[in-house]
């Protein structure tokens, strides 16, 4: 059985990206509900049937609780799938990955409001104040104490990757955006979350999904996104294509992008916008890709 999530803008609520990680990083069957920001689409999307959640995201379980704020989601998907290692198994590991998702969910002000989230741009500089750098400092001493409280070998701060990765993703991707100055270790932690499957398809979503929101513009000047570099495919008129049907869905073919001098279909222009904007982070497309 599916759980739906109420979510907003992808390229902007950092808040959706954390509740939507928890599902999509973890293996989680999940339905998403997208509603715009700044408009009133999310009050009106939770009163049906999301009551009393105010914010996205908001989860409702298949048996119909709704679980408002993503420290609740979290430990609630961790409660009904404990195989998923949404936290560490080892309880001192688990212990600091839940003090760092606190520490994520309540702290960091001058960073959020400064450097709001914004998928669709990246920065060469933005000129932080004394009171982000503050903030990143602190980041900064979070993650090297977890990693050498945890041991962790490979790219995340506990071990394999967790919800306290999930929780600081957006602020990877804060630090990405907007150029921060970190050290080495933090530029390789946020490259990992650049890199990772999961946030590679929110991104490409958040990339196509409705038109810029004004509140997030800035006047800075702007530097290519520091991730992998995506393939260059691109949006052609015309349904002939190498396959029948829709990758994702199985429905009929009706737009199609070309790839390396090939065509490709989907059943609609997000299916197929969210693959242009970046082809390797949808498995069943890489498989059509390779086949």
């Amino acid at each position: 059985m599916t759980c739906d999530l109420v979510i907003g803008d992808r390229a902007y609520s950092s808040w959706s990206l954390r509740g939507w990680l928890l599902f999509d990083a973890f293996g989680i069957p999940v339905r998403t509900h997208t509603a715009r920001l700044y408009t009133d689409e999310l009050p009106h999307l939770l009163a049906d049937g999301y009551f009393p959640g105010r914010t996205a995201p908001t989860m409702r379980t298949p048996d119909g609780l709704v679980v408002p704020e993503t420290i609740a989601i979290a430990e609630e998907l961790a409660s009904r799938h404990p195989e998923t290692g949404i936290w560490p198994s080892e309880p001192a590991a688990r212990a600091i990955a839940r003090v760092l998702a606190a520490e994520m969910h309540a702290g960091f002000t001058a960073l959020r409001n400064h450097c709001p989230m914004n998928l669709r741009v990246s920065y060469r500089d933005c000129a932080p104040p004394a009171e982000v750098l503050a903030d990143l400092a602190r980041i900064e001493v979070l993650w090297s104490w977890a990693r050498e409280r945890t041991g962790a070998k490979g790219p995340w701060l506990c071990g394999g990757y967790s919800a306290a990765d999930a929780f600081f993703a957006p602020i990877a991707a804060r630090i990405a955006g907007y150029n921060l100055p970190v050290g080495d270790e933090a530029a390789a932690y946020v490259a990992a979350h650049l890199a990772h499957p999961s946030f590679r398809r929110w991104r490409a979503m958040g990339l196509v999904d409705g038109a810029d929101q004004p509140f997030y513009r800035r006047d800075w000047p702007q530097r290519p996104w520091p991730g992998p570099a995506p393939l260059p495919a691109r949006a052609v008129e015309g349904t002939r294509s190498e396959n029948a049907a829709c990758p994702y869905s199985g429905k009929p073919v009706t737009h199609v992008l070309k790839l390396g001098g090939r065509r490709f279909g989907f059943c609609n222009p997000f299916c197929r916008d969210k693959t242009v904007a970046d082809p390797e982070a949808w498995p069943k497309f890489v498989a059509l890709l390779a086949a």
